[in-house]
C-alpha cells in the first residue's frame, strides 16, 4: 500500500468508503426488513382488512427475493457510479499536484521563471500561492547572486588591472621604481583589503551573524566626539561640520559600537561627496524612536536613483573616480546594522542641493 501513488490511494479510499457504506446498508436491511415486513402484515390482519396467515411464508420469501435482486443491482450501479466519481475526483485533485511536480523539476533545472497555475480547490490554490512566493524568492536570490558576482568582478578588475600594469612596467624596465609608484600599489592593495573586509561584514550582517549587544546608550557624547573627530580631518576649504541637537537626548536601546559604525559611514559619505558647504548632524525623538540625521549640501542624488541607494555596489555617479575610496557596500551594511537594532533608515535628496540620511533607534 505504501508504494501506491497518491491518486490510486485517493481512488481506493473513496471506493472503500463507498463499499463500507453500501455493505452496512445491505446487511442491516437484509436482516431487519423481513421482520418489519412481517410486523406490518400482522398489523393489517389485526385491523381485519384481510387474512394472510396461510400465505405469510410465501410473501416473506418473495419479499426477500425482490429485496436481494434490487440490492444486487443497487450495489452494481452504486459501485460503478461511485467508482467513476471517485476516479474523476482523484484526477481533479492530482492534476495540480502533477503540475507542481513538473514545475518543481523545471525549477531544479534552473528555470526559475516557472509558476504554478491557479487551482479551483481553495487549499491547493493556497499551496500554489506559497509555492509561487517561494519561486519568486528563489528567482530574486539568484538574480542578486548574479548581480553580486558581476559587481564583485567589476570592483576587483580596476585595482587588479592597475596593479598588474605597474608591476609589468616595473618588470620590463619601462618605468623606474619610485616611492610614488609603490604608494599607488599600496593604495590599490588597501582598496582590495577594504573591499574584502566590507564584503565579509555585509555577508555577516545579511546572515544575522554580526554580534549585536543591545543596552541603554546615551548618544549625545558619541555625537559630540564624532563631530570633533571629523572636524579635525577636514581641510580649510572643505565643508563645515556641526552638531544640532539637545544635550539631554533620551536613552536608546542600541549597540554603541554599531551605532558609531553607522554614523561613521554616513558622515564619511557626506564628507566624500560634499566638497563645499556644510554637514549637519541632527538628533530628535519622535514617538518611540530617536531619529538621527546627517544632512549635507553636497552633490545630491537624482530622484530616479533613490530606490537603489542602499543596494550593494551602488553609486550615484557611475563614472565617479574610484580612487575616492568607496567600495559601494557601506550603505548596504549601514541599513542592515540599523535593522538589526530594531530601527529604520531613509534618505531624502535633490540633485545639486544635498542629501539627508536619517535612521532611527528605539528608545530605552
Amino acid at each position: 500500500m505504501n508504494k501506491l501513488r497518491l491518486g490510486t490511494r485517493l481512488f481506493l479510499s473513496h471506493l472503500l468508503v463507498m463499499l463500507v457504506g453500501l455493505g452496512t446498508f445491505a446487511l442491516i436491511a437484509k436482516y431487519s426488513s423481513p421482520r418489519f415486513f412481517v410486523l406490518h402484515l400482522e398489523q393489517l390482519e389485526s385491523r381485519g382488512f384481510f387474512t394472510v396467515r396461510s400465505a405469510r411464508t410465501y410473501l416473506v420469501e418473495g419479499f426477500q427475493q425482490a429485496w436481494n435482486r434490487s440490492t444486487l443491482w443497487s450495489v452494481v450501479v452504486g459501485v460503478t457510479a461511485a467508482g467513476g466519481l471517485s476516479y474523476w475526483i482523484s484526477r481533479r485533485i492530482m492534476q495540480p499536484l502533477h503540475q507542481m511536480e513538473v514545475v518543481t523539476q523545471k525549477l531544479a533545472k534552473g528555470n526559475l521563471q516557472e509558476r504554478m497555475p491557479k487551482s479551483e480547490i481553495p487549499e491547493l490554490n493556497q499551496l500554489r500561492l506559497s509555492f509561487n512566493r517561494m519561486a519568486s524568492s528563489l528567482e530574486g536570490v539568484e538574480q542578486k547572486r548574479r548581480e553580486l558576482i558581476s559587481d564583485m568582478t567589476h570592483e576587483l578588475r580596476t585595482p587588479l588591472t592597475v596593479m598588474r600594469g605597474y608591476l609589468e612596467e616595473l618588470a620590463d624596465g619601462t618605468i623606474d621604481a619610485s616611492p610614488e609608484i609603490y604608494q599607488r600599489l599600496v593604495r590599490e592593495t588597501r582598496r582590495l583589503e577594504r573591499l574584502a573586509n566590507d564584503l565579509q561584514e555585509l555577508s555577516k550582517a545579511e546572515a544575522g551573524y554580526l554580534p549585536i549587544h543591545l543596552q541603554k546608550v546615551d548618544l549625545y557624547p558619541l555625537l559630540v566626539s564624532l563631530v570633533e573627530r571629523f572636524r579635525d580631518q577636514l581641510l580649510e576649504d572643505g565643508p563645515v561640520i556641526q552638531l544640532d541637537c539637545a544635550n539631554d537626548l533620551p536613552l536608546v536601546c542600541a549597540d554603541r559600537d554599531r551605532a558609531e559604525q553607522i554614523l561613521v559611514n554616513l558622515l564619511g559619505n557626506a564628507i566624500r561627496y560634499t566638497p563645499h558647504g556644510s554637514i549637519t548632524l541632527r538628533a530628535q525623538s519622535k514617538s518611540r524612536f530617536l531619529w538621527v540625521a546627517v544632512e549635507d549640501t553636497g552633490i545630491g542624488i537624482a530622484a530616479e536613483d533613490l530606490p537603489f541607494v542602499f543596494e550593494r555596489f551602488w553609486r550615484s555617479e557611475r563614472s565617479r573616480d574610484r580612487y575616492s575610496g568607496g567600495t559601494g557596500i557601506g550603505l548596504a551594511i549601514t541599513r542592515r546594522l540599523v535593522e538589526l537594532q530594531g530601527g529604520q533608515i531613509q534618505v531624502e535628496s535633490e540633485r545639486d542641493r544635498g542629501s539627508i540620511f536619517a535612521f532611527s533607534l528605539p528608545l530605552a
